[in-house]
């Protein structure tokens, strides 16, 4: 893999996770537009992460048997088209069943993950994939920031068109310049139906999967409800700023892209579970910065940011540390093991933004905080029993050979890996 294969990638990455999210910050202005409560126009950003967890069971998949340009253009393609029947909405409903399309084809970006796993070696795995999800973080931050400016110009439908426009013009350019390539050549063909059940076949044989993905859905569903809520509390009372302010706000965030690469370095160097530690930790913490940032003001809106980079941050070293042990369990079922890990996770996004709504509907911004705090304590607990149980086990005796991450567990990794694929020895780009 070349660099300019790498920065493409990237880019692939950022675009289609903007996609779902740049709706969090035009949320007032839905509800504005087509006369209805900010709550259920809200249920557009809910409905767009359900239709992204129906595309990573149902497409994900398919990235273990078709060409990868194939099914990357085709997915930006139909994603572009949705977007634009989006914008053109005369309804709730309408905007609704556009967002689950939408959500189930902006896949690319998971599509790539394994693919550029499989094209590096092992000890510089963690790298590329913070690089990617450093990507990934510039297109959800710059969405919203895009999209609160111009609809507050322009109107809520603008920020879908133009994302719908530009969403055709990436797939046009991929078209001709991504290699026609399978993420790892299988020796059997698989069947859609067993590439399907596999991912189920393969949380129930992997525990390190069960654990990464446990992980991710607690997080990741107190990331979705401090977002989904967030511009409720910015342009409620207590802050009363347009949805420009809100995009804006987001942009703190792009202390992520930074942060990201030197996780991916930690966790080449030291293993995932100490990436994953301090994630969790930074995320509880997150919850007590984000809650005293509920009461307005200056200095309420100085805690926010505070908070919400903390939150980002945290989220997204834990997300590297995760993918990276996951990668690691089965060469030749990549894509299959991303779609179980992040269907997991989205699942838990999705429930995450609506317990978020009910939080916030019964006790407002102090009960989406604790929302926060009680998910990230259900995954620091876990990760703290798994440790425990570790220390109480001795290592085995190939436990610290050369290029074996320390974080232990069931992954059998360069030896696994060179029977299931060669790929995996290909140059660093």
């Amino acid at each position: 893999m070349t660099r300019r294969l790498l920065l493409l990638l990237t880019v692939t990455c950022a675009v289609g996770v903007g996609t779902i999210y740049f709706p969090q910050a035009i949320t007032p202005l839905i509800a504005a537009g087509l006369d209805t409560s900010e709550s259920s126009a809200a249920l557009a950003v809910t409905f767009t992460q359900i239709g992204y967890s129906i595309g990573i069971f149902l497409i994900v998949p398919l990235g273990d048997r078709i060409p990868n340009r194939r099914l990357l253009t085709t997915l930006l393609g139909l994603t572009g088209v949705e977007l634009l029947a989006a914008g053109c909405a005369p309804t709730l409903p309408v905007l609704l069943a556009a967002s689950v399309a939408v959500g189930t084809t902006t896949v690319a970006a998971q599509v790539v993950s394994p693919m550029a796993a499989g094209l590096v070696p092992v000890d510089r795995r963690g790298a590329v994939m913070g690089t990617l999800l450093s990507g990934a973080t510039g297109g959800m931050l710059l969405a919203r920031t895009f999209s609160g400016t111009l609809g507050e110009y322009l109107g809520w439908r603008a920020p879908y068109l133009a994302a719908g426009v530009l969403t055709l013009m990436l797939a046009a350019v991929l078209t001709r310049a991504l290699p026609d390539v399978t993420a790892v050549a299988p020796v059997v063909r698989p069947s859609y139906g067993s590439l399907l059940v596999e991912p189920l076949r393969l949380l129930r044989d992997e525990p390190e999967l069960r654990r990464s993905g446990f992980y991710q859905a607690m997080v990741f569903g107190g990331f979705c409800a401090v977002w989904t809520c967030l511009p409720l509390l910015l342009t409620g009372p207590e802050y009363g700023f347009g949805a420009q302010t809100v995009g804006l706000i987001a942009l703190v965030g792009a202390a992520t892209m930074v942060c990201t690469p030197f996780a991916g370095r930690v966790v080449d160097r030291r293993g995932a579970d100490p990436v994953n530690l301090a994630g969790l930790l930074g995320a509880l913490a997150s919850a007590a910065v984000l809650a005293a940032g509920g009461g307005g003001g200056a200095a309420g809106l100085a805690v926010l940011l505070v908070g919400t980079l903390l939150l980002d941050v945290s989220m997204q070293s834990g997300m590297i540390a995760n993918k990276t042990r996951v990668y690691e369990l089965r060469a030749d079922a990549r894509s299959r093991l991303n779609t179980a890990y992040m269907t997991f996770g989205y699942l838990g996004g999705s429930v995450g933004s609506w317990l978020g709504l009910r939080a916030h509907a019964l006790a407002g911004w102090a009960g989406v905080c604790t929302l926060l705090a009680l998910l990230s304590t259900l995954a620091l607990t876990r990760h703290l029993v798994e440790a425990r149980r570790r220390r109480a086990v001795p290592p085995t005796a190939g436990d610290h050979l050369p290029g074996r991450p320390r974080d232990g567990g069931p992954k059998q990794l360069e030896q696994h890996d060179e029977l299931c694929s060669g790929r995996d020895r290909e140059p660093t780009p």
